[in-house]
């Protein structure tokens, strides 16, 4: 969109446009259908009505946040315009489905889809006409949103979420909740009425009451002396502890298993946080990493392996677990040799190559007898103390909480270290990091060792957790996954890691009965991110003061001679 000009009505009805033919694709691919089987509030709306409510929400709420430079009646009425544009998309869509034969072309244009699209069960152009009126309705409400408070607004977002939220994953609250609580959340499809108005008062009070005074907190903290604070850090890090330990006895057995993948993803992108987020090494063949302590275990540890048997003894996981890490960190400094000159793009390409190569050898019939080929290795053992087998999810989550704690602690040393400083400085500028003279050829060697000894440690937890390898579970989706992590949660961010892996992890595979969408989703989720916070939901502070624009009104800068000198103010 132009800035050289005044925002029109044109500009609104465009925003509206570009919503109404996302909302036409969710539509024609089948989601609507899917979604429209869960209740958000049972008896009242549907998922798949939320979407559509949410596709002529966001089209308007842009169109009406452009608008906002040039007056507040033209804001309102960009936000109807764009609302009742997005709506005219979908009910033309629901008027030529029918006459056209569009299911011939589209197998998801369906007669229910026309009832889906069309509110309250009617037909033809009324339909069409309501349906209008209320796209008209919602561009109204997202106008008026842009005109609160941000702590008003914010909260009023984060409410509306939670309840969407709460909603989908009731198969989950329910086994952690009060029986009576979930009672009154709940009906047999959906949160009840009254359960889905308390939710979202209750987190809008919250919400309202944090944002309105997160300053406040944070200048008090800040202001408290260093001893206190560490107490405070402690005894926070304490109940942390606790929590997670007694975790899996609250959640049982099924999100316990969601709980160990989540914590499996927390440890890689710890490792390739160090590489990329820290370093500025952009690695797309980390999964090859993860392989290779996966496999390391498997080989030493299964009986079922003959020629390698004949050469090397049955190991045990405690005994195979340092091998594992050591092949991971080995492989990580022979990956770093041969790219320490090159940056961007083309490092992310040998990286990526590096991977694929991986892959290929374990595929390869010359390795079969070592490596199991396409079918894989079996019989891989587990982790025991004493008599102890840890044969169940909790049992597992406890090892797997015990690396993510290694691995931080690990992470979070290096960070605040020397080393972590020097990484930092190369990421910023290699010149000149170079010309500082930190040695680039060691720091970056040092960055790929411990990465690839993270994800070593992972892999080999991995494979004792499932029991057998399959070349299958290490494609390059996983390397994928993990810097979708990274960047949703926040490149170089601690806290960052878990958050991003709770929601490109573990919330898709809580969110199941969605499978088939989950990659569409999932990209939207990585396009919103990119485009309105690349810096991620729990940044770094380095990172937020990066990518922020500078709002200081009296920015200093500088003349011919390259003095800084301040900007002038007009006087009184």
């Amino acid at each position: 969109m132009s800035t050289d000009r005044p925002f029109s009505l044109a500009d609104a009805a465009k925003y509206g446009l570009f919503a109404g033919i996302a909302g036409v694709l969710i539509a024609l691919v089948g989601m609507l259908e899917a979604f429209a089987k869960r209740m958000i509030i049972a008896d009242v709306i549907s998922m798949a009505q939320v979407m559509m409510l949410c596709v002529a929400f966001v089209g308007a709420l842009f169109a009406a946040s452009k608008a906002q430079n040039s007056n507040r009646r033209l804001a309102i009425t960009a936000g109807i315009v764009a609302g009742a544009v997005t709506a005219l998309c979908l009910a033309i869509l629901a008027l030529l489905i029918v006459p056209l034969h569009l299911r011939e072309i589209f197998v998801n244009a369906t007669p229910q889809l026309v009832k889906l699209l069309m509110p309250l069960d009617l037909t033809g152009v009324v339909g069409a006409a309501v349906l209008v009126g209320l796209g008209a309705l919602t561009g109204l409400v997202a106008a008026a949103v842009t005109y609160l408070p941000p702590a008003w607004r914010n909260s009023l977002l984060i409410a509306v979420s939670a309840v969407i939220l709460i909603a989908l994953l009731e198969d989950v609250f329910v086994v952690v909740i009060p029986k009576n609580i979930g009672k009154f959340l709940y009906k047999a499809n959906g949160m009840t009425v009254l359960g889905a108005l308390s939710t979202f008062v209750i987190v809008f009070a919250l919400a309202f009451v944090w944002l309105a005074n997160r300053k406040r907190v944070s200048s008090r903290i800040d202001s408290l002396p260093p001893k206190r604070r560490q107490t405070y850090s402690f005894i926070v890090t304490i109940v942390l502890l606790i929590v997670m330990f007694i975790l899996p006895q609250i959640i049982g057995p099924y999100l316990s298993e969601v709980a160990d993948l989540v914590g499996f993803y927390i440890i890689m992108a710890l490792g390739l946080n160090v590489v990329v987020g820290f370093a500025g090494l952009l690695d797309l063949g980390y999964v090859a990493f993860f392989a290779i302590g996966a496999y390391t275990m498997a080989v030493l540890t299964t009986p079922e392996l003959p020629m390698v048997r004949g050469i090397i003894p049955q190991l045990t996981f405690w005994e195979a677990l340092p091998f594992a890490v050591l092949a991971a960190l080995v492989a990580g400094v022979l990956l770093g040799i041969p790219v320490l000159k090159t940056r961007g793009d083309y490092l992310a390409i040998i990286t990526l190559g590096f991977g694929e190569i991986i892959r290929l050898l374990v595929l390869s019939d010359a390795l079969k007898p070592f490596l199991g080929g396409a079918q894989g290795v079996t019989g891989v053992a587990r982790p025991a103390l004493s008599s102890l087998i840890t044969d169940t999810p909790q049992e597992f989550y406890y090892f797997i909480i015990i690396g993510i704690l290694i691995a931080w602690f690990i992470t979070s040393r290096l960070k605040n270290s020397r080393l972590g400083r020097a990484w930092m400085a190369i990421r910023e500028d290699e010149d000149v990091a170079a010309a500082m003279s930190i040695n680039l050829v060691g720091y970056k060697l040092l960055a790929f060792a411990t990465g690839a000894t993270l994800a070593g440690l992972s892999g080999a937890m991995f494979g004792s957790k499932l029991g057998s390898m399959v070349p299958a579970s290490f494609n390059v989706l996983v390397s994928i996954n993990v810097l979708a992590v990274l960047i949703v949660g926040g490149m170089g961010s601690l806290p960052g890691v878990v958050v991003g892996a709770i929601v490109l992890i573990g919330l898709p595979e809580l969110l199941r009965e969605f499978n088939e969408f989950r990659w569409w989703v999932y990209g939207a989720v990585l396009v919103v991110m990119m485009l309105y916070k690349p810096e991620g939901l729990w940044p770094e502070a380095t990172r937020v003061r990066e990518l922020r624009d500078d709002d200081e009104p009296n920015v200093t800068s500088e003349d011919h001679t390259g003095l800084a000198k301040p900007t002038e103010t007009s006087p009184a």
